[in-house]
């Protein structure tokens, strides 16, 4: 017979706290004697840990609850104790009651992350909604009143719910507090505004604001931040610049951060003047501008288009002893990059290797975007090994980037084995990546690939936007489908995606090569009707329409009713009217024209001239015929 080994504990291992012995246990067995509370509160005050969790699977939710009311006094010991019993999955000792017991003990921890995160753990494993377990927590937080009159607890609930990014839930946290008569810290409120900022839910943080005023909670400076913030975002920049009057009404100074916050506003908004007023105000009150108010400057001048400007701002940077970033060069890097100046670029590039900072992620997809747009595909290929040399992995704007630049080559292959890798590398792709695809297949009159993959986009939960939709009819349209073009705009009707005034060029375009112009001009005048402002290129497409039926005088008085709304003349304006006339014989006009554009500043191309030509030949034959 094979005996189970019993180890044996002894008694002199339970000489204090005049606690009853632990019986002895086997480790393959159950143990000999019910399990008392006694036994396993000298277990966990003595650390028998082992002990511990060969008796976890038997406790009870009542045992285990008038342990931790024992225990209510050592938080670090409650917390071990968790630790251990959350190794065992489903444990039935822990229901929402003896978590609610824990979580009030947890709370009086030093640090707040163990409760936090032990109230993370029950919102994801439990069923029950936030209002149960507030009011099992409630109850908890009574039964140890007597002994604790902290009501941090509660705030720690609402922090978790910040952390899993769940807003309803830590609103409905605060209401039911606000129902309990307990009122949340400052820095609690701070949490949620600061949430509700990051998930643009400004109107959630209006009205958690105005309850933070009735039940006269002071905001702080960060308050003041954050909603000055939530104005910025909502566009309200002189109603911003009244809240930091009243912060020093309310005797509270604003910082560096919250003048940052204006700063940054009015310069991602182009209004550079406005910031730099606000900068001369901030400097006033003794402030000390840092890199990120001369970050914003240099990238609102980049956006403006005054490279110049923006550089001497980072020579302002250095010389007041500021140390640039990789946000401040990145800014640089693109806005040269935008110009076509990759030369500057990569000096830029070089100057901050030399100053020590690491190129990002981001300097690295700037580059690789504009060497594609330059053709020069082999340096780019050079930067993608650079980046793997340094460790560092190829993201989902990485992977768009190459995808999308492949896409505009026409090289489809290449841009779905780069589709496969990311799938591979469990990159999720984005909108942007199946656009780009989309564009390609449409290219390549691969439309029943294009269409199936669209399904596919649908079912896997992303939803098409404006983009989407518009390289799809773009498609079918350029393949001749345009009842297909049609169903997709009654779609994007049902999917509540709004057109706009590229896919009724794309439609009217697709109208225009099938000879039917009255249609295309039917569509222009559904665009105004749903407000959407007709551009140059809506305009040029009927002009070329008309001109390509020979329907001259409905040419011309498009291109008038172009000039009535502002647009002027471009040079496939011209290029078409002078087509339209080559083809009716009207070579004099044809030239009064190309006077006309001449005049204007517009540079006639090869194809103006040989239509001119064209037409001129046409004429001197013609008299030439009547002579004889």
């Amino acid at each position: 017979m094979k005996f189970l080994r019993v180890f044996k504990v002894k008694p002199s291992n339970f000489k204090h706290r005049g606690t009853t012995p632990a019986p002895h246990f086997s480790t393959l067995s159950e143990p000999q004697t019910p399990i008392s509370e006694a036994t396993l509160l000298h277990s966990i005050q003595s650390s028998q840990w082992h002990f511990v969790e060969h008796l976890a699977p038997n406790l009870t939710p009542s045992l285990l609850s008038s342990t931790l009311t024992a225990l209510h006094h050592s938080p670090h010991l409650v917390h071990h104790l968790l630790t251990l019993l959350l190794r065992h999955h489903h444990l039935p000792s822990l229901d929402l009651t003896t978590h609610c017991l824990s979580l009030c003990i947890l709370s009086r921890l030093s640090s707040p992350k163990p409760a936090i995160d032990h109230f993370k753990h029950l919102i994801h494993s439990s069923i029950s909604p936030t209002q149960d377990i507030f009011n099992e927590l409630s109850l908890a937080h009574d039964h140890f009143s007597a002994k604790t009159s902290s009501t941090i607890v509660f705030d720690l609930m609402i922090k978790a719910y910040c952390e899993l990014k769940k807003p309803n839930e830590a609103m409905e946290c605060f209401s039911l507090m606000k129902g309990k008569g307990v009122v949340p810290k400052v820095e609690t409120c701070n949490q949620m505004l600061s949430l509700f900022l990051k998930l643009n839910r400004t109107q959630m943080a209006w009205v958690l604001y105005a309850e933070m005023f009735r039940m006269k909670i002071k905001s702080s400076v960060y308050t003041f931040n954050i909603m000055i913030n939530v104005l910025c975002k909502e566009g309200k920049l002189s109603k911003a610049k009244e809240f930091i009057d009243q912060m020093d009404a309310l005797g509270v100074k604003p910082s560096v951060v919250t003048y940052n916050t204006m700063i940054h506003a009015y310069c991602s908004r182009g209004r550079l003047k406005g910031a730099s007023l606000i900068f001369e105000t901030m400097k006033g009150k003794g402030l000390a501008p840092d890199a990120y108010t001369y970050n914003s400057f240099i990238s609102g001048l980049c956006k403006a288009g005054m490279l110049e400007e923006a550089s001497a701002i980072l020579g302002n940077m250095l010389e007041f002893g500021l140390i640039p970033n990789a946000v401040t060069y990145n800014a640089l890097i693109d806005a040269y990059c935008n110009k076509g100046d990759l030369g500057k670029a990569f000096a830029y590039r070089d100057e901050m290797i030399s100053k020590g900072i690491v190129p990002s992620m981001v300097t690295y997809n700037v580059f690789i975007h504009a060497l594609f747009m330059e053709g020069r595909t082999g340096e780019a290929d050079d930067m993608i090994k650079e980046m793997q040399e340094k460790g560092m992995n190829l993201d989902a704007v990485t992977y768009n980037i190459l995808i999308n630049g492949y896409c505009r080559c026409g090289d489809a292959k290449k841009a779905f084995e780069l589709y496969d890798e990311m799938e591979r590398e469990r990159i999720r792709p984005t909108l942007a990546t199946y656009t780009s695809l989309i564009y390609v297949l449409g290219k390549r009159d691969r439309m029943v690939e294009a269409d199936n993959l669209f399904n596919r986009i649908q079912q896997e939960g992303l939803l098409p936007d404006i983009i989407m939709f518009n390289a799809l009819i773009s498609g079918h349209c350029a393949n001749g489908n345009i009842s297909r073009a049609f169903e997709l705009l009654k779609e994007m009707d049902r999917m509540k995606v709004l057109p706009d005034e590229v896919t009724y060029n794309t439609l009217m375009q697709g109208y225009c090569r099938e000879g039917k112009v009255e249609e295309a001009r039917e569509l222009l005048d559904e665009m105004k009707r749903k407000g959407i402002k007709p551009d140059h290129i809506s305009y040029n497409t009927l002009i070329s329409g008309y001109s390509k039926k020979g329907d001259m005088k409905d040419a011309f008085r498009v291109r008038d009713e172009m000039l009535t709304t502002g647009f002027n003349p471009t040079l496939l304006t011209y290029n078409a009217l002078i087509q339209g006339l080559c083809r009716k014989r009207e070579g004099e006009h044809a030239e009064e024209l190309l006077r006309e554009m001449v005049s204007k500043g517009i540079t006639p191309d090869d194809s103006t001239y040989l239509c001119v030509i064209e037409a001129m030949e046409n004429v001197e034959e013609v008299v030439g015929n009547d002579d004889q």
